[in-house]
């Protein structure tokens, strides 16, 4: 016999208060997704998951802490992905609030949930099946779950064929309600994980199909009521569909990239003092790139400490097209014995291992000076090889007008018919292209540091 139906212009949900004080039992539908989209968000995710360094596998429940507690900053919230699969996992509490927001699979799924204390189930064990109440979440939806701490739950498919549910949950305080004290004491450490932090039901209360089957529950849906032929023959085709979206031609990839910003550069005129000024007096080639920061794009007040960062961006945010372009080059040139690095060619000695002078406690120089108001630093890098002999340097200069200028500087000294060949075929590029994407990368890193951790090698440059 068809139930009540209540509809809604807004965002579905239910809520079920709880019993003992305890905070209610809050469902939400937020959107529908396209066919399938359910099935195949929980596959890819769950993949990824499993990828995870925090990645653990128990209680038919994988999950991954993405980020955990800051105490330091008065912050005990923590951040965890997991998974339902097909199977459901087992009926089990938590000791804390719990909030999470979540994608049902392709078939749907059940969300059950019961108020039980242990004093009311060693009393009367037939308290917790009479608190029973079960939530029906179709197929492909983005939904929200909040509930308080001590709330025995279950979530389950409904189908077999299909996952249950992805989701993230916040701790919003990661030590709240009464633990044991052995996980009490992993969470103070900042070393919780879902397992740890679970309870399981003991089996003797657990609900048999027939009379799970016979606890009140709830449909929510969007588009359409839940008993009407439209919403069926939707399920159906979702559930049909589900699994063909999973399939994936794709690797599993994902990227983290820093967009360069569009720092402008330009050509100056080989320098007239300084270091470079004065090395390499018979060079063949000069050329110097420079960059221009008004000085509220730094915080830097020293031009040492500012040149010392800029030292570090060559080295911890290479531009990848150089690095490609490097490679290729040291291809080419391995059977003449030449000298070859991974770093762009002007800077490529910061990786030598000769560290009779160094400048900022590490970075390997030839040479280098600071004025007295340390208001412009400059250091010397460079090589010599069996074709050419070079220099490069790089000076950073804070100006009266508060701007900063951050130059990269080359001089170069051919020593042979094949070092003249080399540099009239790499001039134009690395005038026009190598000079300029390492300075400003390098320049980006010194402006950010920080964001280095997050940084892998870009898709492209």
């Amino acid at each position: 016999m068809p139930g009540s139906t209540r509809t809604s212009r807004s965002f579905p949900s239910i809520q079920l208060p709880a019993q003992d004080g305890g905070g209610p039992v809050e469902v939400t539908l937020i959107a529908q997704l396209g066919i399938g989209a359910g099935d195949a968000l929980v596959s890819d995710a769950s993949q990824r998951q499993r990828h995870h360094p925090a990645f653990i596998d128990a209680l038919d429940e994988p999950s991954a802490r993405l980020g955990g507690m800051h105490l330091q900053h008065g912050d005990p919230s923590s951040l965890y992905s997991f998974v339902v699969g097909a199977g459901g996992h087992p009926f089990h509490r938590h000791a804390g609030p719990r909030m999470f927001t979540a994608i049902a699979g392709s078939a749907g799924a059940e969300l059950r949930f019961a108020s039980a204390s242990d004093g009311q189930l060693a009393d009367d064990p037939a308290h917790f099946l009479r608190s029973l109440r079960r939530v029906r979440i179709p197929p492909d939806c983005l939904f929200t779950v909040r509930f308080g701490g001590g709330t025995w739950h279950q979530f389950a498919s409904n189908s077999p064929a299909h996952p249950a549910l992805f989701a993230l949950s916040c701790h919003s305080n990661e030590l709240a309600g009464a633990m044991s004290e052995h996980a009490r004491v992993q969470a103070q450490a900042n070393a919780a994980d879902i397992p740890s932090l679970t309870e399981v039901l003991p089996d003797a209360h657990w609900p048999t199909a027939t009379t799970l089957a016979a606890t009140p529950l709830l449909q929510l849906s969007l588009q359409a009521a839940a008993p009407s032929l439209r919403a069926r023959l939707c399920a159906q085709t979702r559930t049909l569909l589900g699994p063909l979206r999973r399939l994936s031609l794709e690797p599993l990839r994902g990227f983290v990239e820093r967009a360069t910003p569009a720092y402008p550069v330009c050509s100056s005129a080989a320098p007239t003092q300084g270091l470079l000024a004065s090395a390499l007096p018979h060079s063949h080639y000069n050329d110097t790139t420079t960059l221009a920061l008004h000085g509220g794009q730094t915080g830097h007040r020293s031009a040492s400490a500012l040149l010392a960062d800029v030292l570090d961006g060559f080295l911890r945010n290479p531009p990848a097209g150089v690095g490609r372009l490097m490679a290729l080059r040291n291809r080419l040139v391995a059977p003449l014995r030449l000298r070859t690095s991974p770093l762009g060619c002007p800077v490529s000695s910061l990786l030598s291992s000769d560290r009779s002078r160094v400048f900022g406690g590490r970075f390997p120089v030839l040479d280098a000076q600071v004025d007295a108001e340390d208001r412009c630093a400059e250091v010397l890098l460079g090589a010599d090889d069996r074709h050419l002999r070079f220099r490069s340097s790089v000076r950073v200069q804070f100006n009266e007008d508060g701007q900063v200028e951050i130059s990269l500087g080359s001089r170069v000294q051919t020593l042979n018919a094949f070092g003249r060949f080399y540099m009239a075929m790499i001039d134009s590029a690395h005038r026009h292209y190598v000079a300029p994407a390492l300075l400003r990368r390098a320049v980006e890193h010194a402006l950010a540091p920080e964001l280095a951790a997050w940084s892998g090698e870009p898709a492209h440059s």
